[in-house]
């Protein structure tokens, strides 16, 4: 856990948006500029993939990032890996100090595994993903869903190997703050999970911003 404050100036953000609880959004970053997202209320788990704007295919890849740092967990100064092994954002400013790389997003099939037959239709993130995909129109499609970033997510893995679902680390007003090494597309679900401590069982929205390179 590396906790590091950034420098920038809110005020000073080209661009400025609160987002609201369990929706998705896709959305630009061009190399050089920072990305910050805030956890507005605290305990919101923000699930996110990003892509590399010049080539779809290439996305962010779990397995790779893991390789790169020898490690599990995202905090500052990890560089976030594409399956192509290049760095695609870079964590540069983190007051969380751990972000999951395993738990994955939800869906309707492990709602049902998880919790119970009526959950299945239980808004999630998998169908966020969908529907900003669906919208954006781009040429992103199902088959480019792949392992997300848990964002101020608590996910440890036991003795045993196994994964847990813990009350969050974060709080309100934590942020994580990401240099885009390259042009990135950056597709979010603000995640809707109410069954589980990720999301202290009430989704809150969260902030996001984007500087200029100074």
């Amino acid at each position: 856990m590396r906790l590091t404050e950034s420098q920038l100036d809110p005020e000073q953000a080209i661009w400025r948006k609160t987002h609201p609880a369990g929706e998705p959004i896709l959305f630009k970053v061009k190399q050089g500029q920072t990305l910050r997202i805030i956890d507005l209320m605290g305990n919101q788990a923000v699930d996110v993939i990003f892509y590399a704007a010049d080539d779809l295919a290439e996305h962010y890849s779990a397995t790779d990032t893991m390789l790169a740092q020898g490690g599990l967990y995202l905090t500052t100064g990890s560089s976030l890996v594409s399956n192509a092994g290049r760095s695609l954002l870079t964590i540069v400013a983190d007051t969380c100090g751990r972000h999951d790389t395993l738990g994955g997003a939800c869906a309707a099939e492990s709602n049902t595994v998880r919790y119970a037959l009526q959950k299945k239709f239980m808004h999630n993130c998998r169908d966020n993903y969908l529907i900003a995909m669906q919208r954006a129109d781009m040429g992103l499609t199902k088959r480019d869903l792949v392992p997300n970033i848990n964002f101020f997510m608590n996910v440890p893995v036991t003795q045993s190997g196994e994964l847990k679902f813990d009350d969050g680390v974060s709080g309100a007003g934590k942020y994580v703050e990401m240099l885009a090494d390259t042009d990135v597309w950056v597709l979010i679900s603000n995640c809707p999970q109410l069954n589980n401590p990720c999301n202290a069982y009430n989704p809150t929205p969260i902030e996001l911003l984007v500087w200029d390179p100074a």
